[in-house]
C-alpha cells in the first residue's frame, strides 16, 4: 500500500455552514422538517470532525457566518475563518487565494454533506496532485464533492450554475477550454434531499 503524502504544504478547506434551525438543508427540510434537517446536518458536521481528525496537515474551516469561538469544531488542527460575501464560487475562490497566499503548495476543499467521503478519500486527492494540476470529486446529482489545486485557478469559480445538476460538466469544459491536466475521483452521493438518506446507513435521524 502507497503510504500518503503528507506536507505542511499540504491544507484542507472545510466550508460550513452554521447549524440554526431553519438555515441549513433547505431541501432536505422541505419534506422532512426544519428541526430533523438540523439534526441530520449536525450528525454530517460531527461525521467530518470525525475523520478530519485523522488528519495530521492543517485544517481550516470556512464558517458561512459568524465564528464559533467554542463549539463542535474546537479541537487541536482546525483553525476558523469566515466565508466571505457573495456566491458560492466567489467565496471559495477568496479561501483558495488566501490559503495560497498563506503559503499552501496544495489545496483541497470540501464541503459537510457527504457521508461518504472519509480521511483515505483526502489522502488519495493529495496524492494526485503531486501528479496533476487539479483533482476532483464528482457528485452523483452533477456537482461535486471535493476540489484541488496546486494554485489557483480563477476560472473554475466564475460563470458557473452553483448547486445544478450543470456544475461538474461545466467544471471539466473550463478544465479542458484552458488545457489544464486534471484527474476525477470515484463518484459519491451528498445529502441534499430526502431520497439521499437511504443510501447512507450510518444516519440515525429522528422527527
Amino acid at each position: 500500500m502507497r503510504k500518503p503524502f503528507m506536507s505542511r504544504d499540504q491544507r484542507i478547506i472545510i466550508f460550513t455552514k452554521n447549524p440554526e434551525i431553519g438555515k441549513c438543508k433547505t431541501r432536505l427540510a422541505a419534506t422532512i422538517g426544519d428541526k430533523a434537517a438540523l439534526s441530520i446536518y449536525e450528525q454530517l458536521l460531527d461525521y467530518t470532525i470525525g475523520f478530519c481528525k485523522k488528519l495530521s496537515f492543517p485544517k481550516k474551516v470556512y464558517y458561512s457566518s459568524a465564528i464559533s469561538k467554542f463549539d463542535r469544531w474546537s479541537h487541536s488542527g482546525f483553525y476558523k475563518d469566515k466565508q466571505v460575501d457573495g456566491d458560492l464560487g466567489e467565496r471559495m475562490k477568496a479561501a483558495f487565494k488566501k490559503e495560497f497566499k498563506d503559503g499552501a503548495k496544495s489545496v483541497v476543499i470540501i464541503g459537510t454533506d457527504c457521508a461518504q467521503i472519509n480521511e483515505l478519500d483526502i489522502q488519495e486527492a493529495f496524492r494526485l496532485l503531486f501528479q496533476h494540476e487539479v483533482v476532483i470529486g464528482p457528485a452523483d446529482d452533477g456537482g461535486y464533492y471535493l476540489l484541488g489545486m496546486n494554485y489557483l485557478i480563477p476560472e473554475l469559480f466564475e460563470n458557473k450554475s452553483w448547486s445544478s445538476e450543470y456544475l461538474m460538466s461545466e467544471t471539466v469544459a473550463t478544465l479542458d477550454a484552458n488545457q489544464i491536466d486534471y484527474k476525477l475521483m470515484d463518484a459519491k452521493s451528498d445529502i441534499d434531499i430526502e431520497e439521499d438518506l437511504a443510501k447512507e446507513g450510518f444516519i440515525q435521524f429522528y422527527w
